[in-house]
């Protein structure tokens, strides 16, 4: 991959013969439609006198399973209620039970089990899924149902389903005060930051897939936030860039490194001797990105100073020094680097040839 393929507009708009670059930076608008629900009273048949005895997730893979985990990493410390995440009901589900069913088949048999045993038992349920087929049958009236008010490849609908849940804790738990459609702005705002039309230097997402060049990557984080993020990250590099990365959290990284994983660094003498036609090609190089949110970007740089080959990379963290500051809620930095990771898997699959 050459600087001038990720700076060649041209190039890259007519290599996106899929509309990719367009369905990674419409978080923003899949944010401000979730936004657009709840101001129109669509989720008004949670609302309760009472908090939830607990807000249960149930997903079966896919983003929709990475919103609620990264729900819960995020705010789970702040929530009036514990959030749960799983791949069926809980057992214990029933009138004093929040639960949301999110995915992306309306056929899928867990997920229309999940809705089913909701409402009979009572729980105020939320079908974050197309409204259609068994789910449609199932929710007939009983369940309040966001469904996906724009088409977007499922590969980017992570924000949808994050908005979703945003907007049910939001109206479920009066303590979580989220602005959706300010957070739809922020993620407009960085989906332009990392637009084609941007140069690689002052665009996040294209200097983030320069550096991966040539590379063997690992995507980790040092929370359960962005760990989960990480993994992510590392699923959609796989099914959008087409790149096989790997996801860890940054201790597991550190203590390979510690035990001899240089990941293929090689010192500066072998490298300008080296000659290919007699001494093949080099090992690929090892390059850790570590994701970071809030107020720990300084600590994670400090603490990794003496490491080659290691970036850490936050919602803040941009080329563009008049970019406004974020602000320091975890899920709008989560949801932001979720939309450059994204839009980076996109450049890494466009400047394949």
């Amino acid at each position: 991959m050459a600087n001038a393929n990720l700076d060649d507009v041209d190039g890259l708009l007519a290599a996106d013969r899929e509309g990719l670059l367009r369905a990674a930076a419409m978080a923003g608008a899949q944010m401000r439609a979730t936004a657009a629900a709840l101001d129109e009273g669509v989720l008004d048949g949670l609302r309760s006198d009472q908090p939830p005895r607990t807000v249960s997730w149930v997903a079966t893979g896919g983003p929709a399973e990475a919103a609620g985990h990264l729900l819960v990493a995020a705010l789970g410390g702040s929530m009036a209620a514990p959030m749960v995440v799983g791949s069926e009901v809980p057992p214990w589900i029933g009138a004093l039970d929040v639960l949301v069913v999110a995915g992306d088949d309306a056929a899928d048999p867990a997920l229309v089990a999940a809705a089913a045993t909701g409402v009979r038992r009572g729980a105020r349920v939320v079908i974050a899924a197309p409204d259609e087929g068994p789910l449609r049958e199932v929710a007939a009236g009983r369940a309040v149902v966001l469904s996906p008010r724009l088409q977007v490849p499922v590969d980017f609908s992570l924000t949808r389903y994050l908005g979703a849940g945003l907007a049910t804790l939001r109206v479920v738990d009066a303590g979580m005060q989220v602005d959706l459609a300010a957070l739809a702005d922020d993620l407009d705002a960085e989906a332009l930051r990392n637009s084609a039309g941007r140069d690689l230097f002052t665009n996040p997402a294209k200097t983030l897939a320069d550096r991966m060049a040539g590379r063997q990557v690992v995507f980790a984080g040092d929370n359960a936030a962005t760990t989960t993020l990480a993994a992510h990250v590392a699923t959609i590099m796989l099914r959008v860039g087409l790149t096989a990365v790997s996801a860890a959290g940054l201790s597991d990284v550190l203590v390979a490194i510690g035990s001899g994983m240089a990941g293929g660094t090689v010192d500066y003498e072998t490298a300008l001797f080296h000659d290919e036609d007699l001494d093949g090609p080099l090992p690929a190089r090892l390059r850790t990105v570590v994701l970071s949110i809030g107020d720990e970007r300084p600590a994670l740089v400090a603490r990794l100073s003496g490491f080659d080959d290691i970036d850490v990379v936050s919602a803040e963290d941009v080329p563009d020094a008049a970019a406004p500051s974020v602000g320091g809620r975890p899920e709008q930095q989560l949801a932001l680097l979720a939309v450059r990771l994204e839009m980076t898997a996109v450049y890494l699959r466009l400047t394949r040839g």
